[in-house]
């Protein structure tokens, strides 16, 4: 019996050391490499087989070496005022667009003027009766706390907005279904922007809410039926990504503050129905003239660059800065804190206690 137990591990041994020497004959496996890691890489090695590597490398016919040339041209000009080379266009990152920013930014202002697309200027005098600013202002603050509770994208809330004041534009509403035109906008905005929207339990389910599925759904097929489904308007937020990219040059690096700034101007925007009446890109750069002013109120907060950018002189962007710092300073909209609380935040660097100079000089609005 012993002599059958040793014969057994000596069959085990032998078979152990068979496999480590057809391991050691094996070529190494090639550890897989993230796509993301490889413009890392000093060299991509294709194979460790000799033949193959050198068969590889032969030369096939008059076969010219192909040269890799960069994703965007860095020297590429496009259709702006007196040729000037756009900020965008000098970017070697692919999602700027450089050579295309133009026509990108030309398209999304013809989308913004768009009768079918915008607001009335005048909506709550000419068609609502039971509605004023003040309750839509009171609407809007809450939709922030949902937006923020609910960890929504920016741009769910900006598209939010721009559904409840075209909706409003075209039907008279009672007052007490504008809570429920808020919770079904944002239903409509989460489905276009969010990668998993929320669904309609979840907004059903919402503090202070008494709505029923049913009335959430029946409201949200009223507002589409009422925008005719054309829901991908620019809004603020489109505007800001080029425009805040463009303030930035001046720090040759990233801001984060100037960005949070930015961001929080144009969220206090939303609350006050007097910049219903503004393009989305003029309150666009509206704010990013506001947030520059804020930071370094001693320099000029408007260049040639940005008023290349964004196609606005200082003096076209007056009356929107000038509002837009009343609400910056609580002269206007101070009881409404949503924003201010979320900004307010050390994930936001505290943006919202920043101090401002309570006037803005008027040369600053002069035409440069």
């Amino acid at each position: 019996m012993a002599a059958q137990e040793n014969c057994v591990s000596l069959t085990r041994a032998a078979k152990r050391r068979a496999a480590l020497r057809n391991a050691e004959d094996q070529p190494p496996t090639e550890k897989r490499v993230a796509l993301r890691e490889l413009p890392n890489l000093p060299k991509v090695v294709v194979s460790k087989n000799p033949s193959l590597k050198s068969e590889l490398q032969k030369p096939k016919g008059k076969a010219k070496t192909k040269v890799e040339k960069p994703l965007l041209p860095t020297s590429a000009k496009n259709d702006d005022v007196e040729g000037k080379v756009d900020v965008d266009a000098k970017s070697d990152d692919p999602q700027m667009c450089g050579p295309n920013v133009s026509d990108i930014y030309k398209y999304l202002h013809n989308m913004e003027v768009d009768p079918k697309r915008r607001p009335l200027p005048d909506y709550m005098e000419k068609v609502q009766k039971d509605i004023d600013a003040n309750m839509r202002g009171i609407l809007v603050n809450w939709l922030v706390e949902v937006a923020e509770e609910y960890k929504l994208v920016p741009d769910t809330l900006y598209l939010t907005i721009s559904y409840i004041d075209r909706f409003l534009s075209l039907n008279v509403l009672n007052k007490q279904r504008l809570q429920l035109l808020g919770v079904s906008s944002m239903l409509i905005a989460s489905k276009y922007e969010q990668i998993s929207p929320r669904n309609v339990a979840d907004f059903c389910s919402i503090r202070d809410i008494t709505y029923t599925k049913d009335e959430v759904v029946k409201m949200e097929a009223d507002v589409l039926k009422a925008l005719k489904f054309e829901l991908g308007n620019p809004t603020i937020k489109t505007f800001l990504r080029r425009f805040t990219r463009v303030a930035q040059e001046d720090y040759k690096a990233s801001n984060l503050q100037l960005e949070f700034v930015i961001y929080y101007l144009a969220e206090l925007s939303l609350l006050d129905y007097a910049c219903v009446k503004f393009l989305p890109s003029l309150v666009a750069a509206s704010v990013v003239f506001l947030a520059l002013f804020i930071i370094r109120p001693k320099r000029h907060p408007w260049s040639s660059t940005l008023q290349q950018s964004t196609g606005y002189k200082p003096p076209d962007i007056k009356e929107c800065v000038l509002l837009i710092h009343d609400l910056y300073l609580s002269r206007r909209g101070g009881s409404l804190q949503a924003v201010r609380e979320k900004y307010k935040q050390h994930k936001f660097k505290c943006v919202t206690t920043m101090p401002s100079s309570p006037e803005i000089p008027v040369s600053y609005f002069e035409d440069t």
